[in-house]
């Protein structure tokens, strides 16, 4: 039972942060303690910026596939009811031809016959008004099948460069959030060490004012000592406060960097250990300028307008597609029996849209595609200049501040062991007040300088890792 209970107990105590984080600020307002990863995680995971380009992502998808949707079947359906108050009159002419004929009378008057007669032939034309029915309607379908279009054929070569380019630019804010998190995690801690480091002084100032009085009121020494330790303890005082504030000031900007509820309440969690292990990186690693994401990002673009420069070379090529219709018209002056009796028309053919002249519009298109291309190969060759900068100067300023670490982590033993010795050396009146206070500040600014050394590394090697292209999402 006992070992039971030991085993629930680790287990809370070790996934009590985790849940802690994890719950929802509608629910949970109370601390969250967090490492830097999982700093790093939340905010990939609720950081509104990162949360808009992969809606940028969606967005890109859906105008791909609005793209595309010119190769699929077009189906419509034209449909019309007409009720005619007065009917137009529709004129039609003909070609009429007639031939008479006639038969003469008999007589006698003595003996004769009579002679027949033929009548005469003649042509002429004759007109003729026809009036329209009063109610018309025609119900018809028509298709239309693209089978080249330069327009479609640009959006379906088009759609894998501009998938990648979403996606880098993603990425691209996913580098800024962690380089941005990062930094700001390790800001927060430098403040919260060198509140630390000024707490642990003020309680030796207060030590050694408690000593100076005592000494004063002995009349083993005069007040000045004990007047020097009440400014100096003041002085602590001081800059602990402005080190608390200071504290929320970046905390805020922290929880604005990961996206968390500025209502709930972050503690940071870390391994100094971990911290110095962590400062250590590699300067043999060569500069490759295809893992920058901007570089490629301009690799992306440039793909995309040479796809430009195709779609207005080819431009003046015929668009072809396969259409048909089917239709039923209907007459009838009365409504009511309007749709009894339909007259059907159907045909299948082919629609050719040729561009004969455009007004060189094709051209000066075709020329402005070709600069915009040339435009980004010089994008490039900045870019390729400006990354090289920014490497050699990420690299200096990592070797210059782990020269400065190594040195000043020395200067805190030799500080310590400073202080002791005169601090020893005072209570056996040796050493005067004043050296005492000498050691104590030599003491604080060595341990002061050493944590803002570390924590310039850390951030240093943020940048290096960054000029790189090497910089974990995670």
């Amino acid at each position: 039972m006992k070992k039971f209970c030991f085993l629930y107990l680790t287990n809370i105590l070790f996934f009590l942060p985790i849940a802690v984080f994890a719950q929802s600020s509608s629910v949970d307002t109370g601390v969250a303690i967090v490492t830097l990863k999982q700093s790093v995680q939340y905010a990939l995971r609720n950081q509104p910026v990162l949360k808009q380009a992969y809606i940028d992502e969606q967005i890109n998808e859906r105008d791909i596939r609005i793209g595309l949707s010119g190769w699929l079947p077009q189906v419509n359906s034209s449909n019309s009811v007409q009720h005619y108050f007065q009917r137009p009159n529709i004129i039609g002419g003909g070609v009429a031809t007639g031939v008479g004929t006639g038969t003469g009378g008999t007589g006698t008057g003595g003996t004769g016959t009579g002679g027949t007669g033929t009548g005469g032939t003649g042509t002429g034309t004759s007109q003729q008004n026809l009036a329209i029915a009063k109610n018309v309607s025609t119900l018809g379908v028509s298709a239309s099948q693209t089978i080249y279009n330069n327009d479609v054929l640009l959006a379906s070569r088009a759609s894998k460069y501009s998938r990648q380019y979403y996606k880098q630019n993603t990425e691209s804010n996913k580098i800024d959030l962690v380089s941005d998190v990062s930094k700001a995690f390790y800001d927060v801690l430098l403040s919260q060490r060198q509140l630390d480091i000024i707490k642990e002084d003020i309680v030796r100032l207060r030590r050694s004012l408690k000593d100076a009085y005592s000494r004063y009121q002995a009349g083993v020494v005069d007040k000045t000592d004990y007047k020097q330790a009440t400014i100096a303890l003041n002085n602590a005082l001081a800059s602990q406060k402005q080190t608390q504030e200071a504290i929320k000031s970046k905390t805020a900007f922290l929880k604005q960097t990961m996206g968390f509820d500025p209502n709930r309440q972050i503690v940071l969690s870390y391994d100094s250990a971990r911290l110095q292990n962590e400062a250590v990186a590699d300067t043999t690693q060569m500069l490759n300028y295809g893992n920058r994401v901007e570089y490629r990002l301009l690799e992306s673009t440039k793909s995309l307008q040479n796809l430009n420069v195709s779609y207005y070379r080819w431009g003046f090529l015929p668009s072809l597609s396969a259409v048909g219709a089917y239709s039923l018209a209907y007459f009838n002056d009365s409504f009511s029996g309007l749709y009894d009796k339909g007259y059907p028309t159907s045909y299948v053919g082919l629609s050719l849209n040729i561009p004969i002249f455009t007004g060189t519009k094709r051209l000066q298109n075709l020329s402005k595609a070709r600069l915009q291309v040339k435009r980004t190969d010089l994008d490039l060759e900045n870019t390729r200049n400006a990354i090289n900068t920014e490497y050699v100067q990420a690299l200096a300023n990592y070797k210059s501040n782990y020269t400065n670490w190594q040195l000043l982590s020395q200067n805190v033993q030799l500080a310590q062991d400073v202080y002791k010795v005169v601090d020893l050396q005072y209570r056996e009146g040796i050493k005067t007040y004043l050296d005492v206070i000498v050691a104590q500040a030599d003491l604080r600014t060595a341990e002061l300088n050493y944590y803002n050394a570390l924590f310039q590394l850390l951030s240093a090697k943020i940048d290096l890792q960054r000029a790189l292209g090497t910089l974990p999402l995670e």
